[in-house]
């Protein structure tokens, strides 16, 4: 038996029995429903079967298809007479069953006319192999409205490792699952003494909406707080959230760039000297085919004689002589050298051309108006303002909405490559640390080659033994890094894209899931995992913290400060004094 008692079985709802004319497998095979019973897709269904001298095999499945006909019409045309009463025939409907689950393991096709029983408690989590899970995080409900639960040990490294969601934007709720799904890690307690610990960094690519995960949804209603209490989960906002933003543009002061959100928000910048003494430029040239170019030779040059050259000076830097307060002087100053005959050589090298140095500079140039603002030299450099989880709260959100592009991909780099380093450093996987970022074919494209993709690479390859946990969400998966999707354990689908369905990548499906994945409905995703052969449907409820503006109630009082208030609460948010300013005022 599968983890239940004969009797348990038998106790069931007998639904069916298994089809005579239709070949029955190990594998799959077709029950006819009972007359006045009914199957739908995704119903957890049982089966016995008895063998001469051994002990009964116990096949349970998943409801994948499920058909009904006229039995007794020969033609199209028959369904009206049959439905006027001049000709005689039975509906009857079938339902496709994919084996989830045999024991003992000894694999038979369940006997034609086999009663089959619709699974309900131990059966039914035997069959989904839930009675296997030490660790179950609950991640919705299924079709049935009994909860379906997630191994934690696919998730935090233990047997796998890392979270692909695929669905249309703005349909697919693929941001809604990754929060929810972060939601339930940490407050299910199945992380254990883990949960204290571990660490979560989002990434805001759109809007401000991911700002308020800290603030109480004021339209949670009884009905969502009643589906949060069956999966065994508080109804309430992540408890511990510090939200980070870019500087505004033109505002020398370093105030955050933020509408809707006021209070407890703290902006992130890079001096001048950490930018070239962490060798952050090749990040400034992070699109996808530019480590096919000659003028990468270039980058690499420029960054080491940074690296080397480059002094504090006065909240800027000083190279050769020349002191630069702004990320448009270094940009200035190196297209200068470069450009000039005498100085070329020793900041590029002797075999580049003035082709490749001129493909360089052009690019450079381009990046003044991107990144003029994250990169200061007008700022206090001993102010917090760097991306650090470790010295965070439980969720660092960083907001990247109002940034372009170049910009964008710029802090994804930078603050992706800082995390894991540090990581790699401590040599511990433990504590854990989750990575949320959208539009995940944007920095790691199937094609192509950039310091982002790779440093994405290493966390898709090597994350799982540090403890770097990424939970990537794309509109097409066949657009990303193979390697990145095929390390990924758990594997999400949303509502999906006609021609996208079709790709090879979602060869997980069954087909009758694909054609289902054209129809769902937000809130609405499928979840493939090792332990479960067939992939589950699962409905997540609403989220319990606010996803905007007008649904957020009162912050916590532990929001109302940044870190930069919470230093001295004197201080104005941006300016270069405060606590830190160690420069005498006469």
């Amino acid at each position: 038996m599968i983890g239940v008692s004969d009797e348990a079985v038998e106790a069931s709802e007998p639904v069916g029995r298994v089809l005579g004319t239709a070949d029955a497998t190990p594998l799959q095979f077709w029950t006819a429903v009972t007359p006045g019973s009914y199957l739908q897709l995704d119903d957890v269904v049982v089966t016995r079967r008895e063998l001469p001298g051994r002990e009964p095999v116990t096949i349970a499945g998943v409801v994948t298809q499920v058909r009904a006909r006229h039995e007794g019409a020969q033609f199209d045309s028959d369904v009206f007479a049959i439905a006027e009463g001049t000709l005689p025939a039975l509906v009857q409907e079938a339902a496709e069953i994919t084996t989830t689950r045999v024991d003992p393991e000894f694999y038979v096709p369940p006997a034609p006319g086999a009663v089959v029983h619709r699974a309900s408690g131990d059966a039914r989590d035997a069959a989904l192999h839930f009675d296997r899970m030490e660790r179950r995080v609950p991640m919705g409900t299924g079709r049935d409205g009994v909860p379906v639960f997630l191994n934690a040990d696919f998730l935090d490294g233990t047997r796998g490792a890392h979270v692909s969601i695929s669905g249309i934007s703005g349909v697919a709720t693929k941001t809604s699952f990754a929060t929810f799904l972060l939601y339930s890690v940490f407050r299910s307690g199945q992380l254990g003494g883990d949960a204290v610990n571990a660490r979560a960094l989002i990434f805001n690519v759109k809007g401000e909406d991911l700002l308020f995960l800290d603030h109480p949804n004021t339209k949670l209603d009884e009905a969502t707080e009643a589906a949060y209490a069956r999966l065994g989960l508080p109804a309430t906002p992540f408890p511990d959230v510090r939200v980070y933003a870019p500087p505004r543009a033109g505002d020398s002061s370093g105030a955050p760039d933020v509408q809707s959100r006021l209070t407890g928000v703290d902006s992130f910048y890079w001096t001048l000297e950490e930018f070239c003494s962490k060798r952050l430029l090749p990040y400034v040239f992070a699109d996808a085919d530019d480590e096919r170019q000659q003028y990468t030779m270039v980058v690499h040059s420029v960054t080491a004689h940074l690296a080397r050259h480059a002094v504090p000076a006065e909240g800027g830097i000083s190279i050769d002589g020349r002191r630069l307060s702004s990320y448009g002087d270094l940009v200035d100053h190196v297209v200068d050298q470069l450009t000039d005959d005498e100085t070329r050589s020793t900041w590029a090298g002797s075999a580049v051309n003035m082709g490749t140095v001129n493909a360089f500079a052009r690019r450079l140039i381009g990046s003044k108006r991107d990144l003029a603002r994250l990169i200061r030299g007008d700022l206090a450099a001993r102010r917090p303002h760097q991306i650090k989880t470790a010295e965070s709260a439980q969720v660092t959100v960083v907001d990247l909405h109002n940034l372009p592009d170049r910009a964008q991909r710029f802090v994804v780099g930078v603050t992706l490559k800082t995390e894991f380093d540090d990581k790699e450093k401590s040599g511990t996987g433990r504590p854990l640390l989750f990575v949320v970022l959208d539009e995940l074919n944007k920095y790691a494209p199937r094609e192509g080659s950039s310091p982002i993709k790779e440093v994405l690479l290493d966390i898709a390859e090597r994350g799982r033994s540090l403890g770097v946990i990424l939970i990537g969400a794309q509109q097409t998966a066949s657009e990303v890094e193979r390697r990145i999707v095929t390390n990924s354990a758990i594997r999400v689908v949303g509502r999906l894209d006609p021609a996208e369905a079709s790709r090879p990548e979602y060869g997980f499906l069954p087909p009758a899931m694909r054609q289902r994945a054209l129809l769902a409905r937000p809130g609405t995703m499928f979840v493939n995992q090792p332990d479960i052969p067939v992939p589950l449907c699962v409905e997540f409820p609403f989220p319990a913290w606010a996803t905007r503006k007008s649904e957020s109630g009162p912050p916590p009082a532990a929001t109302m400060r940044s870190i930069v208030q919470g230093v001295d609460p004197f201080a104005v948010v941006g300016g270069r004094g405060g606590s830190f300013d160690d420069d005498i005022p006469f």
